[in-house]
């Protein structure tokens, strides 16, 4: 038996799976995000704790034989967050989460100290953790002086489950701080946030123990004193539920914001295009992500616009779709990361007329999303990654008329699995797997059967190279005329 614990944004979830990965048992926790100021975002990582707490209590309640057979742990979470400990390991102030957009300033002045694109392989954005921690020295300065240890959330509930200041490569590679190729912190990226290795975990393979359950808890719940997974951060570990470990397949999520995800065998950054670069959850592998920043939330934007659920509008549009919509929309609402890294970028809607329907709407958004994930596409072929076919997750793939669009309109093989829960949760519990057996062969990382195949349709697919490059010429255009606040 394996417990695979995901530590997402709204909530916590427990997953635990047999030998074979069938799933027994899953419970939920949810948690609340804080936002003080505008562009702020927290959450407190003792909430995380007594979640956690909540969710595996939940699955001792509902399984308790075979909790008591559990043989491993492997944790995921959300990315990039700034857990800050005194020496007591005291949380000194709320998680700095992966969404909070305060230190736009600090990035600038980082990326001029040092070689974050060439050593971290990505650029310097908000999102990640480097720049949270120059805006506390600045902006809360006595916080700054008593931290002694920065964790990623997932790693803040590896400290509680093992008493063991531990990160994994996927994880801490979206910090800014790792040297991505050599797999290990970097002194010089460290030194130009003001930190150095004292402040950082140890790290481990994602793949690797980490440390062993702690003799209180296991007590607690009866369970064994089992080792802890490395574990991933949250779309590595998905990639190992959806078996994506090789170069030249990946997966398409297609959720609240959108990722192209691709496994290599090399590190190849590409920030140039915004690419995001880091090492995969087990050893000798790097992944690659092109990310969209509005993907399904575009169609629930034009839902609320319309007055109709989201289901209802993509219902509009046949799964036979003939020809581009004579509407073209740029899926621009929350700013964009690859491949314009524009915080500020905007949508738009061109080609409107008297005669345009709301069927026609709801097509220029699957449209535009798919020239998006077109343009993560070729992102990551410019930086050398080969991707020929991916599995389409999350909820925007329950449309057949969506994924054949974004089929057409990059080139991609797009997989759709059977029914089945293939995300982070069961990604660590596989992590668990693997640190337990050795093993990081096809045997612990398989992939889900499929249910079908969406080629590219030749037909559609001329015609949306058109479109893509409609899209690709709007957006400087329109740039440049952008309303002042706007």
């Amino acid at each position: 038996m394996y417990l695979g614990l995901d530590l997402g944004t709204s909530g916590i979830k427990a997953m635990l799976v047999d030998g074979d990965f069938a799933t027994l048992g899953i419970a939920h926790a949810g948690l609340s995000v804080s936002r003080p100021h505008p562009g702020w975002s927290e959450q407190a990582p003792a909430d995380w704790i007594a979640a956690c707490g909540r969710a595996i209590g939940e699955l001792l309640r509902q399984h308790p034989e075979a909790m008591a057979r559990l043989r491993a742990i492997g944790l995921s979470g959300q990315m990039h967050g700034a857990v800050l400990l005194d020496a007591s390991d005291r949380v000194l102030r709320p998680c700095i989460l992966w969404n909070d957009g305060r230190s736009g300033q600090e990035c600038a002045e980082l990326t001029g100290r040092a070689d974050f694109h060439g050593i971290a392989g990505n650029l310097v954005m908000a999102g990640f953790t480097a720049p949270k921690l120059l805006w506390v020295a600045r902006h809360e300065p006595e916080i700054f002086e008593q931290t002694a240890r920065v964790l990623l959330p997932k790693d803040y509930l590896r400290l509680w489950l093992t008493g063991e200041h531990v990160s994994e490569m996927s994880d801490a590679a979206g910090t800014l701080w790792l040297d991505v190729a050599r797999r290990d912190w970097s002194d010089e990226l460290l030194a130009a946030t003001g930190l150095s290795r004292d402040h950082m975990p140890a790290l481990v393979e994602g793949s690797a123990i980490s440390g062993r359950l702690r003799a209180g808890l296991a007590e607690e719940w009866g369970v064994p004193q089992v080792p802890v997974a490395g574990g991933g951060g949250d779309n590595a570990a998905t990639a190992c539920g959806m078996g994506v470990m090789a170069p030249g397949t990946g997966f398409l999520s297609l959720g609240t914001s959108g990722v192209l995800f691709a496994a290599t065998d090399s590190y190849a950054p590409n920030t140039d295009d915004a690419v995001h670069t880091f090492c995969h959850a087990v050893p000798q592998r790097w992944h690659q992500m092109g990310v969209m920043l509005s993907a399904a939330d575009s169609m629930t934007w034009l839902s609320e616009i319309a007055g109709r659920p989201a289901p209802e509008l993509a219902a509009l549009v046949p799964d036979g779709v003939a020809a581009p919509s004579p509407v073209t929309f740029l899926p621009y609402l929350s700013g964009e990361r690859t491949p314009l890294n524009d915080p500020d970028a905007t949508g738009a809607l061109l080609g409107l007329r008297r005669a345009s329907g709301l069927s026609d709407l709801a097509q220029a958004v699957m449209e535009g999303v798919a020239m998006g994930f077109a343009d993560c596409v070729q992102a990551l072929r410019r930086a050398g990654t080969p991707i020929e076919a991916a599995y389409a997750v999350g909820g925007g793939a329950r449309s057949h008329a969506w994924l054949r669009i974004i089929a057409s309109a990059t080139g991609l093989v797009l997989l759709e699995p059977e029914d089945g829960d293939f995300g982070a949760a069961f990604g660590a519990a596989r992590l668990g797997a693997a640190c337990v057996t050795g093993d990081v062969s096809g045997r612990i990382f398989s992939s889900p059967a499929l249910r079908a195949e969406i080629p590219p349709d030749a037909a559609l697919a001329g015609a949306y190279a058109e479109k893509h490059a409609l899209h690709r010429a709007a957006y400087p255009r329109l740039r440049g005329l952008q309303a002042p606040g706007g």
